[in-house]
């Protein structure tokens, strides 16, 4: 296929397409072999502006990828229930990294002399897109084979559920900092932290589930694990010397749903209400959390089961602050937030050289 630039409107797509648009919808079904309903809707849960019976605006790249679709469904990969909420996955993340990747294309064309800017962004497409696919796909294969790897260390991969640690890490005081701040540099800004987030966060063997402006949601596989990724960004944040920003975290352990690359379920809603509640600076645990990382409440835990001892009985001999291994604990009121009415939350620290 020639990579020469064209200087027609459509001369960008030609060359991300193979060609120029020539069939209908009606068409690329018919080609593919597929009801046309069908075809339709996998194009609207992709996420495609919708194309009227007589628009010519599909090409023979269009025929393939609803052939495959459909394999893939005659596979048992696409179910019936999950082939909406997977497509949508799908549709909205590489919506938001083509919008960005254009973007970032139309910014370099702008700073290459010469014709067009038609002409140059076809010239730095057909010398950029190519590589940016391999890496894609690249980064796609080496994060499957991450899952993977997590799946199987899974007792039952099939479980609808999974014990994990949930953290939130949030900016303090962001609504004001960001304020006086001009566009570019909220961009950085937002970009210098999730970064630098994301990073803590892998060093220390947990999963960024995804980035919210000023928070960042995390899972870890344990929930000393958590509070590590928690108490480093705390730390940094204190730290006048480090561009990293003050923020506050929430961590809950317990059952939590995970469904295409986000989770769900109570111990998430704990661990974001704890976020809420904290004061700057600290990283509140919940009750679950805190027996996880305290030996002797666990080793008590089976004993007063045994005994039929209550919350209160146990709140009572529970020192408000005291030291397990390297983490110091505080016992914070009860609180009530959102959905639960006495939530228990602990303040955890690293004791001083640990």
């Amino acid at each position: 296929m020639s990579t020469a630039p064209d200087e027609r409107p459509d001369g960008v797509e030609s060359l991300l397409l193979g060609q120029r648009p020539h069939l209908t919808r009606a068409q690329v079904a018919d080609a593919a072999g597929v009801p046309l309903d069908s075809a339709t809707e996998l194009w609207r849960q992709l996420g495609f502006p919708h194309a009227a019976d007589d628009d010519v605006a599909f090409a023979d790249a269009d025929v393939e990828a609803l052939r495959l679709a459909h394999d893939l469904m005659a596979l048992g990969i696409l179910s019936d229930d999950s082939q909406a909420a997977l497509v949508r996955t799908w549709g909205r993340a590489f919506a938001r990294l083509a919008d960005w990747q254009t973007a970032l294309l139309a910014r370099v064309a702008e700073q290459v002399p010469g014709s067009s800017p038609a002409e140059q962004l076809a010239l730095l497409t057909a010398e950029v897109v190519p590589r940016v696919e391999q890496l894609q796909s690249y980064a796609w294969r080496r994060h499957l084979a991450s899952a993977a790897n997590r799946l199987l260390a899974i007792d039952d991969p099939t479980a609808p559920t999974h014990r994990l640690a949930v953290g939130f890490v949030d900016i303090v005081g962001f609504t004001s900092r960001s304020k006086a701040l001009g566009d570019a540099e909220l961009v950085d800004w937002i970009e210098g932290f999730e970064d630098a987030a994301s990073g803590l966060v892998l060093d220390h063997g947990g999963q960024v589930i995804k980035t919210i402006g000023d928070e960042v949601l995390f899972v870890a596989g344990d929930v000393a694990g958590a509070v590590e990724i928690a108490l480093t960004m705390t730390a940094r944040g204190a730290d006048e010397d480090d561009p990293f920003p003050a923020v506050r975290a929430g961590i809950a352990l317990g059952d939590v749903v995970t469904r295409l690359g986000d989770v769900f379920g109570p111990t998430v809603n704990i661990a974001a209400r704890l976020t809420s509640v904290a004061r700057p600076g600290t990283v509140l645990v919940d009750a679950v959390a805190h027996e996880e990382l305290d030996p002797r409440r666990r080793a008590r835990g089976a004993d007063d089961a045994d005994a039929g001892a209550s919350d209160e009985a146990d709140d009572e001999r529970e020192p408000e602050d005291h030291r397990d291994g390297p983490y110091r604990f505080r016992r914070v009121p009860r609180v009530s937030v959102k959905g639960y009415s006495r939530l228990e939350p602990w303040v955890v620290r690293r004791v001083s050289g640990s």
